[in-house]
């Protein structure tokens, strides 16, 4: 089920202008234990990337008003969302959908490259660890964060398809997904 990058949704402005203001200690905070939940629960992935383990990753969703900085920590993430460009190994560009379906294997990593819907800057070597552990490890990101609703699981999982609905952006991985 790969699709085309021109295909590609952008979140419209008036969903990610409120994000301006919001405080990003909480969402880093957030994102660290889902990060390391996800970890725990493969850990495989970090382990995967061998020597690029202890280095920091910048993930720009282009069409979001900050950037995200991945420190695996050698299978013990940490996650700090910034205003700003943030520095680290290698810095991935794109917009948020790019960025989240080509973790859900909906969008082939070397098409997005090649359509310049998804930069690369800094080292190779990390950025291909980083995705090929990634692949490895099939994450569906809904899956893991319904994993920690509990109760607040259903009405959760009815919100994000409402929301993969309105923006194209797959928050879930295809059931079956076609390989390049």
């Amino acid at each position: 089920m790969s699709q085309s990058p021109a295909q590609i949704s952008r979140l419209p402005l008036a969903l990610t202008y409120p994000l301006r203001f919001v405080p990003l200690a909480p969402l880093s905070a957030s994102l660290t234990l889902f990060a390391r939940k996800t970890a725990r629960n493969h850990p495989a992935l970090f382990r995967r990337l061998g020597v690029h383990g202890q280095k920091r990753y910048v993930l720009d969703p282009t069409d979001l008003p900050f950037v995200i900085l991945l420190d695996p920590n050698g299978g013990t993430p940490k996650v700090t969302v910034i205003r700003g460009s943030g520095t680290g190994a290698a810095r991935i560009a794109g917009p948020l959908a790019a960025l989240i379906g080509l973790v859900h294997g909906v969008y082939d990593g070397d098409a997005l490259f090649f359509s310049r819907d998804l930069v690369i800057e800094g080292e190779t070597a990390a950025t291909l660890a980083l995705r090929n552990a990634v692949d490895d490890a099939e994450l569906d990101l809904s899956q893991e964060l319904l994993n920690l609703s509990g109760p607040l699981a259903r009405p959760l999982h009815n919100m994000m398809a409402f929301w993969e609905r309105h923006t194209g952006v797959h928050l879930t991985r295809p059931d079956e997904v076609e390989t390049w």
